[in-house]
């Protein structure tokens, strides 16, 4: 598979970004249908972000894989401004490919082009073989991280915080 196209997403794709959200153990315990308004919230806010965008890898004119890249400024490192790179999925009928590698790679250019003095990325410690894929890359696992996983509260307008 040679040809294949990186760009922003479309709204009308976000059903097959949800797809290979869902398309693995992980994915499958915690994605919604992709009807649940709360992707197209998302969508909306990411699209509207500079610092942010949704990617899309495309062969056939079909959505093979995706990512989001978060552009991130900091003042460690004397004001540098990070690449963050999350949700990489590939369609599982063409892992192994070298589309991920090639994602990544145009993620990294991404990266440079903006001036970032890191790209960094975070992987479940279950998944081994995007583990392997990584340090394929040359990523270093060089931190240990810890995440707190808060609940959603539905927003009505009960829940507004009573005004003083």
């Amino acid at each position: 598979m040679t040809d294949i196209l990186f760009r922003a997403a479309l709204p009308d794709e976000l059903p097959a970004i949800i797809a290979l959200l869902q398309d693995d153990v992980l994915g499958q315990r915690r994605e919604a249908d992709a009807g649940d308004p709360a992707y197209r919230a998302a969508f909306d806010a990411i699209a509207a972000d500079p610092n942010q965008i949704l990617v899309v890898a495309i062969a056939n004119e079909r959505v093979v894989g995706t990512m989001q890249l978060s552009f991130l400024p900091g003042l460690s490192r004397r004001g540098a401004w990070r690449c963050q790179i999350e949700a990489v999925r590939v369609a599982a009928a063409l892992r192994s490919a070298g589309i991920g590698a090639r994602m990544i790679g145009w993620a990294i250019d991404r990266a440079r082009e903006r001036s970032c003095a890191q790209v960094q990325l975070t992987t479940d410690r279950q998944r081994l073989d995007a583990h392997r894929f990584y340090d394929r890359l040359g990523f270093a696992a060089s931190h240990f991280g810890y995440k707190l996983v808060l609940p959603v509260v539905a927003e009505s307008p009960d829940s507004a915080p009573a005004a003083d």
